[in-house]
């Protein structure tokens, strides 16, 4: 299904769920985008009463209550709502801390370019009546940087769409094309993961989304390739990463009470102008850097010097994704 259909289809719903009395075909097509068209032309108006008729089907193939009815005895067109009682969800019982669990999730996702599935789960939730507290922590706080490779690789594991993107590695200056059958992301000690079949190696490959170099691009039609069944992505790549010793020093001042995930991660923790001065251990700067970039204004890394370089480019990299493009150049 398209964007663009799917975007109708949902504006159908709201349209259909924000009144209880039947609204006609012509006043549907003057209240929801994706309908417009010329009801004076026939060819046009043609056009609309097919593609009405479609998106009908499909609302009832999805299980849409969608009911047929005159709004008053004096009408003679017939008209459409959804029936409230049949549409609305059954009660959730949720735990409070599981209610608190899917308010961090919420969280996590908002930045990670499911803001849309995020925000309607939520909805959900709440028009069930279940209270959902997005701000709840649970003593953990998420870290809410996604690299850009993020959207394009979930999207293509769940198209079943090969993939190719520049890949490079720590002991090599130069990245290298690897081409890819995606089969989910996953987020392992703190970074995010490509598992799937690496077609120039004919195996089972794991990649770190910080190494993508440039944009992922799609190749071949959907639905190219099926990922084995029951497959453990997490232990995929616990297998390819294995332990890493942690052989540098961070100094890193937090503000008091704040960023609970780091303080878990010092070996030392001193008071501060400002703060709390933590030592962290950690063997790569990225990692650490995407961290500190997690928190914003709540942390100041001080030290060492590849460490304050690598959040400054990484926070330079965050600004330049949401600067508005210049006059005449697309974004």
């Amino acid at each position: 299904m398209s964007r663009t259909r799917t975007e109708r289809l949902v504006n159908l719903v709201i349209c259909l769920l924000s009144t209880r009395r039947f609204l006609t075909a012509a006043q549907i097509a003057a209240t929801v985008p994706g309908y417009e068209h010329d009801p004076e032309d026939p060819r046009d108006h043609e056009a609309f009463q097919r593609k009405f008729e479609r998106d009908k089907a499909e609302l009832r193939e999805l299980g849409v209550p969608l009911e047929t009815g005159l709004a008053s005895a004096f009408d003679t067109e017939h008209g459409y709502r959804i029936a409230h009682r049949e549409y609305a969800l059954p009660d959730i019982p949720l735990e409070p801390d599981e209610a608190a669990a899917v308010g961090i999730a919420a969280r996590l996702w908002q930045h990670a370019g499911l803001a849309a599935a995020a925000s309607s789960g939520l909805a959900k939730l709440r028009a069930a009546g279940v209270e959902v507290d997005p701000q709840a922590t649970l003593g953990v706080e998420p870290v809410v940087t996604v690299d850009p490779a993020f959207a394009p690789l979930t999207g293509a594991a769940r198209a079943r769409r090969a993939v190719t993107f520049s890949y490079r590695v720590p002991e090599v200056d130069e990245p290298s094309t690897r081409r890819l059958q995606p089969w989910g992301v996953v987020c392992w000690q703190g970074r995010w993961y490509v598992v799937g079949h690496d077609r120039d190696r004919d195996a089972t490959r794991c990649f770190r989304l910080s190494r993508i170099v440039g944009p992922v691009r799609a190749v071949g039609p959907e639905g190219a390739f099926t990922p084995p069944e029951n497959t453990d992505l997490i232990s995929h790549v616990a297998s390819f990463s294995g332990p890493a010793e942690r052989t540098g020093r961070a100094t890193v001042v937090v503000r008091p009470g704040r960023a609970a995930g780091l303080r878990r991660l010092a070996v030392e923790t001193v008071p501060a102008p400002g703060g709390d001065r933590l030592t962290i251990p950690y063997s790569d700067v990225e990692w650490l850097a995407s961290r500190l970039v997690g928190y914003g204004a709540e942390v100041r890394a001080d030290g060492p010097p590849e460490l304050r370089e690598a959040v400054i480019q990484q926070l330079k990299e965050v600004v330049a994704r949401h600067e508005p493009a210049p006059a005449g150049v697309p974004s």
